[in-house]
């Protein structure tokens, strides 16, 4: 018997997702708080395992809050693509979200950094 060319063939299903992101896990101060925040300010789907940890799935990327201490300062920057910036800014406004970076032009779009319950840093980015 040959063995497979390149090691992926037997690695199993997820195979295809070698070397790439996988699952993205934030703090979280307040579980409940932040669960309502993504669902309104985005529409994110939610299940929770136990009283302190919720896992979350966006349609492209998965990722979980995980309660305990507040987001540290700087860090990796998560940034969320939308259609419409003035909605998702309004949208992320109207959850409780703080701007922390209003919308601001660069090299392929606009942007605006927010901050969520749990004082996490992310971004919202738009070609318009």
């Amino acid at each position: 018997m040959t063995p497979p060319a390149s090691g992926t063939e037997s690695a199993g299903p997820n195979a295809a997702n070698d070397h790439r992101i996988d699952y993205i896990e934030m703090p979280a101060t307040d579980i409940s708080a932040t669960k309502q925040f993504y669902v309104t300010a985005f529409g994110w789907k939610f299940t929770d395992y136990g009283p302190d940890y919720t896992s979350f799935e966006d349609g492209r990327l998965a990722g979980g809050f995980a309660k305990g201490r507040a987001a540290p300062a700087g860090g990796a920057l998560i940034v969320i693509y939308a259609v419409d910036l003035a909605d998702a800014e309004r949208r992320v406004r109207s959850a409780g979200g703080k701007i922390v970076k209003p919308p601001f032009s660069f090299p392929g779009g606009r942007r605006f950094h927010f901050a969520d319950p749990s004082g996490n840093e992310l971004a919202v980015w738009s070609e318009r």
